[in-house]
């Protein structure tokens, strides 16, 4: 007789293989799911860690967000997906000689009306685009920057003096959504907004949300356990800020 726990189990590892066959990483999935099926962060939680498995209308919605088949996400039944016609080559990616001489020596990257919480949290219920702020385009390619995944946002908040006053500015970089130890990183959480820390990681806790200010009674740490990762979305890690010296 099969055992429900094997039915979970079964049930996780096909949703996190569409995840992964829709580049949609673990960390944040839970957030992404919520809006896909129009539940909680906390119910997409249970069903990534096992806990309980989506009834039939939110399988379909899963299932349609993620282009596979719902008979394969709920049973493991048939192919993944559909057979689909084989597309013809996209001339989009055909490579072409790049000359130096033809790059604009400034490169604009949007400015949003965005606030990364270094503080208590932002909700950002509206962003606006507030206009365009220009750099260096050898410094971007130099440091393996491209301008369509970059965003300007501003900090909001004193938890992560010295290094991020309130008011700076904060070139985010969205391609950037792997967690790594010891990197700066715009989050969103579903308790508190879009926050800007330190992810440190810990062999005993798992992740650590780390203010860099040295006010432990005002910032300390928030434990992020291996299972609760799908509930705080990366949006990116912040590669440089500027601000009054």
């Amino acid at each position: 007789m099969v055992q429900i726990e094997e039915i979970r189990r079964s049930f996780v590892a096909r949703l996190k293989e569409a995840l992964a066959a829709e580049g949609i990483p673990e960390w944040g999935a839970g957030v992404r799911l919520a809006k896909m099926a129009k539940v909680t962060p906390k119910a997409c939680s249970k069903w990534l860690n096992g806990e309980s498995m989506p009834g039939g209308a939110k399988m379909l919605a899963l299932a349609t967000a993620l282009s596979v088949r719902v008979e394969w996400l709920e049973y493991g039944r048939g192919a993944m997906r559909e057979d689909s016609p084989a597309q013809a080559p996209d001339s989009r990616i055909q490579p072409r000689s790049f000359d130096l001489q033809d790059e604009p020596e400034y490169t604009g990257v949007l400015q949003l009306t965005a606030r990364g919480s270094t503080g208590d949290g932002d909700d950002n219920p509206h962003v606006e685009i507030r206009g365009v702020m220009a750099f260096k385009s050898a410094w971007l390619r130099a440091n393996g920057l491209s301008q369509k995944h970059l965003d300007v946002i501003y900090a909001n908040g004193n938890s992560m003096e010295p290094t991020i006053n309130d008011g700076d500015v904060l070139l985010v970089d969205e391609s950037k959504i792997e967690p790594k130890d010891g990197q700066i990183f715009a989050m969103q959480s579903e308790s508190k907004g879009t926050i800007v820390k330190r992810l440190v990681r810990s062999d005993f806790v798992g992740w650590i949300i780390r203010s860099d200010n040295p006010d432990k009674a005002r910032y300390g740490d928030e434990t992020l356990r291996d299972g609760e990762i799908n509930e705080v979305r990366i949006i990116g890690r912040v590669v440089w800020r500027g601000g009054m010296l």
